[in-house]
């Protein structure tokens, strides 16, 4: 039993992981309802950005900082070259747009940051501590605060503040939100800047786990099933996306592994996001659509 409690409660808090990159999706989305494809890629550009500054002698918080400053000013670039002259646009045009951003953010990273791959310490151990008998990862317990410090914060932006209320309404008409005096370039630069610094603090997290390279961009692809279940439009629905997807694959890689001889964590996610599909479409705490014919 506590060996079980001990996969669960691991797979858990990994999904936490998952569910930090999953909310920078999750922004973009709430504000013009398109899948922002270089999330990835703008995780690997902050990420890349601090880690270079702190080889470089910069203070920690002082690189923090700057990164924070990067990603803002890549916000206001992105909203003036590309967003605004595909205002209303469809969704389609709007995700061709983020793919393409995905190879300049990519390609700019590597000619202004090079191509090696960096170590990364953020000061937290990744050793077990003991909690109620049960063995648990230090590292994996921050990540896990921090996420649900992210999601209280950004919840309230978004449903307690003015803002937020003007993000939904160009999520659910542009045109409609334009008319009545909300301003969209400013919003794009708004959520485009606060997805930044969270892909900031999501790389961050991966890039201490895993090392900052250029795979770290394919990370997101973990985000997806994350999404599908949780909902493309929720954050809180992303952590427990995310949550549900960890401990998925925890216990199904201890159980079913050893069944099909072989690691099915890089898979099982994926089939539990088709299962949700036909079961629940918009995902747990997404929004449904509804059509008037």
């Amino acid at each position: 039993m506590t060996f079980f409690l001990e996969t669960l409660i691991g797979g858990l808090l990994a999904g936490g992981m998952y569910g930090l990159v999953a909310i920078g999706f999750v922004l973009i989305y709430k504000a013009s309802g398109v899948f922002n494809f270089a999330q990835g890629a703008m995780l690997l550009f902050a990420t890349l950005t601090f880690v270079t500054l702190v080889e470089r002698e910069v203070p920690f918080w002082a690189a923090i900082l700057l990164t924070v400053a990067v990603m803002v000013i890549g916000a206001v670039l992105i909203e003036r070259l590309v967003l605004r002259p595909l205002v209303n646009r469809d969704a389609l045009t709007l995700f061709m747009a983020t793919l393409g951003l995905t190879f300049v953010i990519e390609g700019l990273a590597q000619l202004l940051m090079g191509s090696d791959v960096h170590m990364l310490d953020l000061g937290i151990d990744d050793v077990p501590i003991s909690l109620a008998g049960l063995s648990i990862s230090q590292f994996d317990l921050f990540v896990s605060g921090g996420a649900l410090v992210l999601v209280v914060a950004l919840s309230i932006l978004f449903d307690r503040t003015r803002m937020g209320i003007s993000l939904r309404a160009v999520a659910d008409d542009t045109l409609a939100a334009q008319s009545i005096g909300i301003r969209l370039p400013a919003i794009w630069r708004i959520v485009w800047s606060v997805a930044g610094i969270v892909a900031l603090v999501a790389g961050l997290v991966w890039g201490a786990r895993q090392g900052v390279q250029y795979s770290l961009s394919l990370v997101t692809l973990k985000a997806l099933p994350v999404l599908i279940i949780g909902g493309f439009s929720s954050v809180p629905g992303a952590i427990v996306g995310g949550l549900l997807v960890g401990a998925a694959e925890a216990l199904a890689d201890i159980y079913l592994g050893p069944l099909l001889q072989g690691s099915v964590s890089t898979w099982f996610a994926y089939i539990l996001a088709v299962a949700f599909l036909l079961v629940r479409p918009a995902g747990l705490f997404g929004d449904r659509a509804i059509e008037r014919v």
